[in-house]
């Protein structure tokens, strides 16, 4: 499979883009039309994910629904209307001698994905893959194996009506883990790896890889009022980031508190996040100012919960919020609320995250939500991508250089 990939990939680069946004939005149709196929197939997964009692959160992630199902092909559609990065010019200068260069994106080559319990994994890094000229192997989790089955096979349908090689696209339909050992060690055919799923499974795919690997292991981000944060919008905007969606990487995990803000702010947004279902766990200044609050250990401050729980602290000023989220943090998205342009641009200066907020929920860390039509994952890596990977990130550059004769002296 993965060397059928490589020589499909070949192809693939020198399609042209009106050809591939053709594809994805035939491929977004393609699951329009296929809703109640897809719908039985997830029924399943659930089916047997209840017979193994698996925790809301991950029963949460596999679920399929007609609106999330229209989100995907959606998604696809986004995709397709973006800018073609391949054969994009990213600086060209000339030299004194003539020569003219120029820097230009192509494609990665060939991308394996192992992801787990979404099923809107599989349709999102196909379109993105194909839309950036890159062959896909995906390798989705065993909980999702009817879901993910019954997407490929809509989005493959597509492929082979366009009369594309069918190799461009690739879902591993084997469960034994023994299928992801090998994969990742056939650094002479795929190019690059992403795992998404929980950190154990990431540490797991980096450890064996002798393939690059971009990934990140986990999202343990916080939220920073400051003394000068409205009120009303500060406790909206925490409620958004632990509340929607709380089993995703970009939900809030710590709240951090100014202590000027003890009195005020800190009691209205604890009971305000209680009755959302949310079990708060604070530091000794927290519980002193709301009774009540379970104790937060120091494991609590390093902890991704993916659940309606959350650690709060109240801190003296903005250097002690930034030093405790470079700490503790995972580096992946991180805001702060406030009114006073000076505290914001040194947190946004000074965390060292992939993603930094004023202002603003900690949800929006996601491909689509930056308008990149989707993403394959987020990064939290320094190289070669950090933060949402999209089209862009999906890309490596060559030089391309032009020349009248000239030779070295």
């Amino acid at each position: 499979m993965a060397h059928r990939a490589k020589a499909a990939a070949r192809q693939l680069a020198c399609l042209d883009t009106a050809a591939k946004d053709a594809v994805l939005r035939d491929m977004a149709s393609a699951l329009e039309e296929g809703v109640s196929s897809i719908l039985l197939a997830n029924r399943k997964d659930l089916a047997a994910c209840c017979l193994k009692r698996r925790a809301e959160a991950f029963v949460e992630r596999l679920t399929l629904t007609p609106k999330r199902i229209d989100e995907m092909a959606a998604s696809l559609r986004s995709v397709a209307e973006l800018p073609d990065p391949v054969g994009q010019v990213i600086k060209r200068w000339s030299r004194p001698n003539g020569l003219e260069i120029s820097k230009v994106r192509t494609p990665v080559g060939v991308i394996l994905i192992i992801y787990e319990s979404r099923p809107n994994v599989t349709s999102d890094c196909v379109g993105l893959c194909l839309k950036s000229g890159n062959a896909v192997i995906l390798r989705g989790g065993s909980d999702a194996f009817h879901s993910n089955r019954a997407v490929f096979k809509r989005l493959a349908g597509v492929v082979r009506r366009h009369g594309l090689p069918a190799d461009v696209i690739n879902l591993v339909t084997v469960t034994d883990r023994l299928a992801v050992d090998i994969l990742l060690d056939l650094d002479d055919a795929i190019d690059l790896v992403m795992p998404r799923g929980g950190e154990s499974l990431i540490r797991e795919v980096r450890a064996k890889s002798k393939i690059p690997v971009i990934k990140h292991y986990k999202g343990v981000c916080h939220i920073f009022v400051d003394e000068t944060a409205d009120r009303a919008q500060a406790e909206r905007i925490v409620l958004n980031a632990k509340v929607q969606r709380p089993a995703v990487c970009n939900a809030v995990e710590t709240l951090l508190v100014h202590e000027a803000r003890t009195k005020d702010f800190l009691p209205r947004v604890v009971r305000s996040l209680q009755a959302a279902g949310v079990a708060v766990r604070g530091d000794a200044l927290t519980r002193k100012a709301v009774k009540g609050v379970a104790a937060a250990t120091e494991e609590d401050w390093r902890t991704e919960y993916l659940d309606l729980i959350l650690s709060v602290k109240v801190v003296k000023d903005v250097a002690e919020a930034v030093a405790h989220i470079n700490r503790y943090g995972s580096h992946h998205s991180d805001a702060i609320l406030t009114r006073d342009t000076a505290a914001s641009e040194r947190f946004l200066r000074e965390v060292d995250s992939a993603c930094v907020y004023a202002n603003a929920s900690t949800r929006f860390t996601d491909g689509y939500q930056f308008g990149m039509g989707a993403e394959i994952g987020i990064s939290t890596d320094r190289l070669h991508a950090r933060g949402p990977m999209g089209l862009e990130e999906l890309t490596t550059y060559k030089y391309v250089v032009r020349g009248s004769g000239q030779i070295r002296e």
